[in-house]
């Protein structure tokens, strides 16, 4: 069993029953609005399901079992339409589809080195050119006095998603809500357009 899955026997401290604040003003503000979107680690579906509520066609993976079967059966409560796959996001391109907008919540910023280079080439593979990447990750002004996630900086996210693959439009300081802060973690939310 997988540390994220064992994390979901619970309701682990990212999940917060609802979805990211960031994500919500994406909409509101109708910077997110290209459909079909996809959810990368999108654990129990709150921001998948917020989508679908919108009216987006939305797919959320996740490599966590207990995770997927917690979204079906919210979608299914809310009567909501979004498809939710336990998948690998480094292997995307097994999905055999593409997609115009792809938002992550906090999946990056667990990623070395490596494993960040191999999740970007993933991403290419299956955004539509012009497709847009929202990502939101613990930054570095995150202290480092307890065991989350490794922290990411803004020269972190640039190097990653360099021409001439991707191209970074913004880099915005947030907040990561949880259950674990008061006021919410320190973070970016990138937003990354594939070239």
């Amino acid at each position: 069993m997988s540390f994220f899955d064992e994390a979901y026997e619970g309701t682990p401290p990212w999940d917060i029953g609802r979805p990211q604040p960031v994500f919500v003003r994406l909409v509101e503000r109708g910077i997110l609005r290209a459909s079909p979107v996809l959810d990368v680690g999108c654990g129990t579906g709150e921001n998948s399901l917020f989508l679908a509520a919108k009216g987006f066609k939305v797919t959320g993976i996740d490599s966590a079992p207990r995770a997927i079967e917690k979204a079906k059966r919210k979608a299914k409560e809310r009567r909501l339409k979004a498809a939710f796959v336990v998948h690998d996001a480094f292997d995307l391109t097994a999905l055999d589809r593409t997609f115009a907008s792809v938002v992550d919540s906090g999946l990056f910023h667990v990623f070395g080195n490596r494993e960040r280079i191999r999740f970007r080439n993933q991403l290419h593979a299956v955004m539509r050119p012009a497709a847009t990447y929202f990502m939101m990750c613990f930054s570095e002004k995150e202290p480092a006095d307890w065991d989350g996630p490794r922290r990411v900086s803004q020269p972190e996210i640039r190097a990653a998603f360099a021409p001439p693959r991707f191209r970074v439009r913004s880099i915005e300081e947030t907040r990561f809500e949880s259950t674990f802060h008061n006021n919410g973690g320190y973070a970016y939310l990138a937003t990354i357009d594939r070239l």
